[in-house]
């Protein structure tokens, strides 16, 4: 078996190569970047009022003047107007172009308008102000979206301001999440007494979709045959399979062999942890790119118990998916422990937690009480599982520990 960090640099270490593709703006949400952003002109593309209110000349209100002639209004989206002479003014509003031959601007609010006359009430004025000059948050060519960069409102914002219509994308996995056992039914289905609706392929989608993966639901019983032959088609048409059961060593656990028959290269079969021991990681076609494995192909095994589920998928499976569309690693969050717990090594045990920010900060990280691997309904109070490491069996209060959230 293998420690935690070990099998996790192992899928790591046996990423996809995913092609590139052009999209609209439309469909561009939650997706990387594959070719980068520019400025197609300044920003801001012209000296920009800043504050609704009168334009003046600095000079002109230097000498002393403080009532000028109102000669027009300058409305954002018209072409630049001028200052006639030295005893106007230009009602100006926000985000409108400055006035030719204007350099300064004073706030309604610091102004009396009468008469077709407006006066200026304050004396604090300073030139420039209340402008957003030209060019000063970026220059033409600059960029603002590099490569990598994965897209959200504020970044489609940005590429909507730039003109960009379609954007080139990482192309998003082929996905299949396939539940295995006699045992399970559908979700529409009335279940007999031994048999159970499967609920850990929704769980799954639900988490891949938190990456804009739209992965595909299926279902195989415990027949060897029927199994080689379902998964040889899945394997064709997807580039990720996460399987749900038959992985363990029962008689009907079919899965590892009929991998290994499908040209499946086991990375890894089981791990020194709890909940989760049997999780098994294969690829296939694996070459190597400078001097890095690439791998055509990736297989998740993942324990049938849905907390085992659960927490392999946020442990392995999504940090494996972003890894592979370039989505950026966070820094680890750690959490302070508020009761102290006990658990046998040698392995890492994975404890589920509701999270709490202290009032002085803190992020208090509370284990749940549950019946096992396989008590589903226990992680409905859970935020995250904290990882509690294999060298040691007593966990104190206020000891802070890796925490890996379940929840966005």
């Amino acid at each position: 078996m293998l420690p935690v960090a070990d099998a996790f640099a192992l899928t790591q270490q046996h990423l996809l190569t995913l092609p590139a593709e052009t999209v609209s703006i439309d469909e561009a949400d939650g997706r990387v970047l594959r070719e980068a952003v520019l400025a197609d002109r300044d920003f801001p593309p012209f000296d920009r009022v800043a504050m609704d209110g009168i334009a003046i000349r600095y000079a002109d209100y230097q000498n002393g003047q403080r009532t000028f002639r109102v000669s027009g209004t300058q409305f954002a989206g018209q072409p630049q107007q001028t200052l006639s002479d030295e005893n106007t003014c230009l009602e100006v509003m926000t985000g409108s172009m400055l006035p030719q031959g204007a350099d300064t601007i004073i706030r309604y609010e610091d102004v009396t308008i009468a008469d077709g006359q407006a006066t200026i009430t304050i004396e604090d004025v300073t030139k420039g102000q209340h402008l957003h000059f030209r060019a000063t948050d970026r220059r033409a060519g600059d960029t603002l979206l590099p490569v990598g960069t994965r897209l959200g409102p504020a970044e489609l914002a940005v590429a909507a301001s730039v003109g960009q219509a379609t954007l080139t994308v990482t192309t998003q996995p082929r996905v299949a999440l396939i539940s295995t056992g006699d045992e399970l039914v559908d979700v529409a289905d009335t279940p007999l007494p031994y048999q159970i609706r499967r609920s850990n392929t929704y769980m799954l989608r639900a988490a891949l979709a938190s990456l804009g993966i739209h992965a595909t639901l299926h279902h195989i019983v415990d027949n060897e045959t029927t199994m080689t032959d379902r998964l040889a088609a899945l394997l064709a048409d997807n580039d990720v399979l996460v399987l749900s059961g038959g992985v363990s060593a029962g008689k009907a656990d079919f899965v590892p062999s009929v991998l290994a028959r499908l040209g499946v290269q086991q990375q890894f079969h089981q791990i020194k942890q709890r909940p989760g021991k049997p999780l098994l990681f294969g690829t296939t076609a694996d070459k190597t790119v400078a001097v890095k494995a690439v791998a055509a192909k990736a297989v998740f095994g993942l324990p049938g118990n849905p907390v085992s589920t659960v927490l392999c998928a946020y442990r392995y499976v999504l940090p494996y998916l972003k890894a592979c569309l370039g989505i950026p690693t966070p820094p680890v969050r750690y959490a302070q422990l508020a009761q102290s717990v006990t658990f046998q090594p040698p392995v890492t045990y994975f404890v589920p937690v509701w999270l709490e920010s202290a009032s002085d900060g803190r992020l208090l990280a509370h284990p749940l009480p549950g019946s096992g691997s396989a008590d589903f309904a226990n992680l409905l109070d859970a935020d995250a599982f904290m990882e509690l490491p294999a060298s040691q069996s007593s966990f104190e209060q206020g000891t802070a520990f890796p925490i890996w959230s379940t929840r966005g």
